[in-house]
């Protein structure tokens, strides 16, 4: 089994490849800017990093080139901007989300579905593509609802070929997108709004995104699993 994993140098995506080598995977991860962290994993789990924007065309082709056959694609590849109302946000913040949590998911699919004649695809939504984030991450939010869209639709699509398609919404996490936003105390200070009282780490997100993956999961697709804490 050789699975794709696109931003798999950090928080829920290391913690994915972690997973998924335990589960017996040949795992290729992309990164964009994190190349020490990348490269710290090769060298701790024997996955193959490939340098690669989502949001290129060029690029995915390339990821899926270094693959070579692949059972497993698991897109979560995400970024956010600092938070801040909608009415406050920057053109090119805007314009850089879209481009790699829509566009960037879009082209990862293509090429799955291009490239892919059996096996599973596991996306990364959020659960604010329900709540909206506002005050916080509107434009965030709708980017991630049209991963949802984009889940059902492709495992419509991918059915009869017996392509599995599903999708993972994690809550608030422990990674670094907090930091990325400009507040990286954010999962301490909503862990009172969370009905589990406490956010998520990145290696329950993985234990969500492995179950997906696997035979376990064999009639399930179009599914979007809400790993939340109950919100």
């Amino acid at each position: 089994m050789t699975t794709v994993i696109t931003g798999g140098s950090r928080g829920i995506g290391a913690a994915t490849a972690r997973r998924l080598v335990r589960d017996g995977h040949e795992v290729v991860i992309s990164y964009r800017q994190a190349q020490d962290e990348a490269r710290a994993l090769e060298k701790e789990l024997g996955v193959t990093a490939v340098r690669a924007d989502t949001a290129s065309e060029e690029d995915v082709a390339r990821l899926f080139d270094a693959a070579g056959e692949v059972t497993g694609v698991v897109s979560n590849a995400g970024i956010t901007s600092p938070v801040g109302p909608l009415a406050e946000l920057r053109t090119e913040d805007l314009r850089r989300v879209v481009d790699v949590n829509v566009v960037g998911a879009l082209l990862v699919a293509r090429e799955a579905a291009r490239r892919m004649t059996s096996g599973s695809i596991v996306t990364v939504s959020s659960g604010a593509a329900t709540l909206g984030s506002p005050g916080e991450y509107v434009h965030y939010a709708a980017s991630k609802a049209a991963v949802d869209a984009l889940t059902i639709g492709l495992a419509k699509e991918l059915a009869p070929r017996g392509i599995r398609v599903n999708c993972v919404q994690p809550g608030t996490v422990r990674t670094d997108i907090h930091v990325l936003s400009g507040v990286p105390d954010r999962p301490d200070r909503v862990a009172s709004k969370i009905p589990l009282g406490r956010p998520g780490e990145p290696e329950e997100i993985a234990n969500a995104i492995a179950w997906l993956l696997s035979d376990e999961a064999s009639y399930t697709t179009g599914a979007i699993l809400r790993v939340a804490g109950g919100m």
